[in-house]
């Protein structure tokens, strides 16, 4: 009889050449269209695309000179559910990438009895036994393999998900805070356009019980002051409302939340932003890494179905003792085995090849779904960036029109007590006032978020270097 290892030798040989037939997928290329720069509106001396490709700060929200908004977003990037959460998928995926990684590795088992039997009329019967058993299954196609690749690809992609998640943390506590800082400035205005109306509703009462004025005059200025008493409380509602919403950015209990916010927002900076090359944005964005990291993901998939067709091998081996005494193997006899197998589904009801359309159909949805995010990313960048120059342009001309109105109602009142105009005119007067600088306020917050927005566009700071694929 010749030995098992002469048999099974030239085998081995012939499944060692085989493995060089592994089955592969090349890699899916989406070729997409990139402008040369971004839009003419949104085209600036800080902005406009002149070759380089400036790098967004990491720490981006830095530069709006803000004391408090730096400690905001370490609290978020620390403590957000949503990062948390976006952590623990890229845990999950280690671990996964980990099982696939085992499957390529031999499964050892080992066991052990012993026993003792006795029937009737029969003297006692005891054994004892030790076995080690060894199996490994040889990766011929490479289907594990390339569920090991898939494995990989989808951790890198939820690592790039983890730090979109921790851009959009940080781009919405940035917003948010802004808008606090608003709303308060908003009721400073309301207030004080409040205590102006009542130094006129003052005014006006002299002036009636002098005969000048008339009790109409005093109803309608009555009236004013009574409308910018009640237009303070929606903005004391929003307000508690941002507050409350920052509050659960951070991580933090929203009932009672205070996050100290004085700054005004005139004291606060704005950036300079390097736009860069529209095509940059592919490596800049994670979100778009992302889809392309699963995008590899899929290609892999439809290789591991695609092996899955074919046939699998398999080697084992094992080894025990065995004994007629309990509990002892002194005088054992020993055994060995060697075997290898070679299984081929005849037919599974097409089930198999199924599989390999539905891969190719999922690959096809992501082809779909990254030339989407890609023009996606693409117009939410040329819309910040031309909003951000239309907001500076806007919040320009409204301090002109805040200046206008503040000289137009210092002119109205005293024309007023003068006995040289009517109260009418000095009521539009108010108004007007009122209004220019609530919009100035608004038009300062819309710049300020128009600037997180077009960071965020950009990638929000993270950089190619950071690539967990890399």
């Amino acid at each position: 009889m010749r030995p098992i290892g002469f048999v099974l030798s030239p085998l081995c040989l012939v499944l060692a050449a085989l493995g060089g037939c592994a089955v592969q997928e090349p890699r899916t290329s989406v070729a997409i269209a990139l402008p040369g720069a971004w839009s003419t509106a949104a085209a600036s001396p800080a902005q406009a695309a002149t070759g380089s490709d400036e790098v967004v700060p990491a720490q981006w929200w830095a530069g709006f000179g803000s004391k408090q908004l730096p400690a905001l977003v370490r609290q978020a990037l620390a403590g957000s559910t949503d990062v948390l959460t976006a952590a623990q998928r890229v845990r999950q995926a280690d671990i996964a990438l980990q099982l696939a990684g085992a499957s390529r590795l031999p499964g050892v088992s080992a066991s052990a009895g012993s026993s003792a039997s006795r029937s009737e009329g029969s003297s006692m019967r005891k054994s004892s036994s030790v076995s080690l058993n060894v199996s490994y299954e040889v990766d011929l196609w490479g289907r594990l393999d390339a569920d090991a690749q898939s494995a990989q690809a989808a951790l890198d992609a939820t690592r790039f998900d983890l730090e979109t998640i921790r851009i959009t943390v940080a781009a919405s506590v940035a917003s948010t805070y802004f808008q606090r800082l608003a709303l308060r400035e908003r009721l400073d205005i309301a207030r004080q356009n409040l205590a102006t109306a009542e130094r006129v509703l003052g005014i006006v009462r002299a002036r009636a019980r002098n005969g000048v004025a008339t009790p109409l005059e005093v109803s309608q200025q009555t009236t004013t002051v009574l409308q910018q008493r009640t237009a303070l409380a929606p903005l004391e509602f929003q307000e508690r409302q941002t507050a409350s919403a920052l509050a659960l950015l951070l991580g933090r209990q929203p009932i009672g939340f205070d996050a100290g916010a004085q700054e005004a927002l005139a004291q606060l900076t704005h950036p300079a932003i390097g736009a860069g090359l529209p095509s940059a944005l592919l490596a800049r964005r994670p979100d778009l890494r992302s889809a392309e990291a699963r995008l590899a993901a899929a290609d892999a998939n439809v290789a591991a179905a695609r092996a899955a067709l074919l046939p699998s091998f398999s080697l084992s081996a094992g080894g025990g003792i065995s004994s007629a005494a309990l509990v002892s193997l002194a005088g054992g006899t020993g055994s060995a085995s060697l075997a290898a197998s070679l299984a081929q589904t005849l037919f599974d009801g097409g089930r198999r090849q199924l599989q390999v359309e539905s891969a190719r159909s999922q690959r096809e949805v992501l082809i779909q779904a990254y030339s989407s995010a890609v023009h996606g990313a693409l117009k939410e960048a040329d819309d910040a960036l031309a909003a951000n120059v239309t907001s500076r342009r806007q919040e320009q001309t409204q301090k002109e029109v805040v200046a206008h109105a503040r000289r137009s109602l210092a002119l109205a009142e005293l024309r007023y007590r003068e006995g040289a105009d009517t109260l009418l005119t000095v009521l539009d007067a108010q108004r007007t006032l009122f209004s220019a600088q609530d919009t100035l306020v608004q038009q300062q917050l819309a710049r300020l978020t128009s600037t997180v927005d077009v960071y965020r566009a950009l990638g929000g700071g993270w950089q190619p270097d950071d690539d967990p694929a890399g």
